[in-house]
């Protein structure tokens, strides 16, 4: 069957053609329907101008990327993308900026809040459909954004450090929330993080960035159990990945991290 996203051959130089700055060279891998895929790296090896470039937002420079077997050029509905900056409008309901694909789209309003309620209580977000956003905590602020991003009902879900800037327990309450979600909804997700064991945890395959220029170190399968939960963390085998994962990432130091 057709991957639902293929990169071949990708690379990305930004600048002077005489003297360009490489941000990726030669990037090839396959997302299948349904999967889970992280990438870790070091900062600047290309993670987010990765998912830039998936999203239809850059366009490479060499190489080709494949959604469903067609060209990406340009940004489409069927593929959503959440930074970690959350950027929900702060003079909008909750529930108004989760609504606002389908408004943009000219959904009719009762159908919109109806889908937007049905993703926030998915995101366990039901009884803040009125607040704004200053009213919510970090944590509830992202998933927010996810549910906005998940209203477009996007094919691929491209997530860039989403939870990079929450603490600690926040951000081990959302990774089991978003492999929630991912099993519910038999979601395609493409998620880059710095945070090995996250990537761990989260995935059905992780790949591991270079340094700048970024190419694909090493592809390393996740074959760990569902559901996983507090207890995943403990387990011989997540511990063993997280050790091969780092191993493949190399020297911290060398890295620049």
């Amino acid at each position: 069957m057709t991957p639902l996203l293929e990169l071949r051959h990708v690379s990305k130089a930004y600048g002077d053609p005489a003297d360009p700055l490489h941000a990726l060279d030669d990037i090839s891998f396959r997302v299948e329907r349904g999967e889970f895929v992280c990438m870790v790296g070091p900062s600047g090896g290309g993670k987010s101008t990765l998912l830039r470039l998936i999203a239809g937002l850059l366009r490479p420079t060499a190489g080709e990327i494949l959604l469903d077997g067609q060209p990406v050029r340009e940004p489409s509905p069927r593929v959503g993308i959440v930074f970690q900056n959350v950027n929900l409008m702060p003079w909008r309901t909750v529930l108004d900026n989760v609504a606002l694909p389908l408004e943009l789209a000219g959904v009719p309003r009762p159908q919109r809040h109806k889908v937007a309620l049905e993703l926030l209580d998915l995101m366990g977000l039901a009884g803040f459909a009125r607040r704004y956003p200053r009213q919510l905590s970090g944590g509830m602020q992202q998933r927010a954004a996810i549910a906005r991003t998940l209203a477009q009902d996007p094919d691929l879900l491209l997530l860039d450090e989403p939870f990079g800037a929450l603490d600690a327990i926040t951000r081990e309450y959302l990774n089991r929330e978003l492999l929630r979600i991912h099993h519910l909804r038999k979601q395609t997700i493409f998620m880059v993080t710095h945070a090995i064991g996250e990537a761990v945890f989260l995935a059905d395959r992780v790949l591991v960035l270079s340094a700048r220029p970024g190419t694909i170190r090493r592809e390393i399968p996740i074959p760990l159990p569902h559901p996983r939960g507090e207890e995943t963390l403990s387990d011989p085998t997540y511990l063993a990945l997280t050790r091969e994962v780092r191993a493949a990432i190399g020297d911290s130091r060398e890295l620049g991290f």
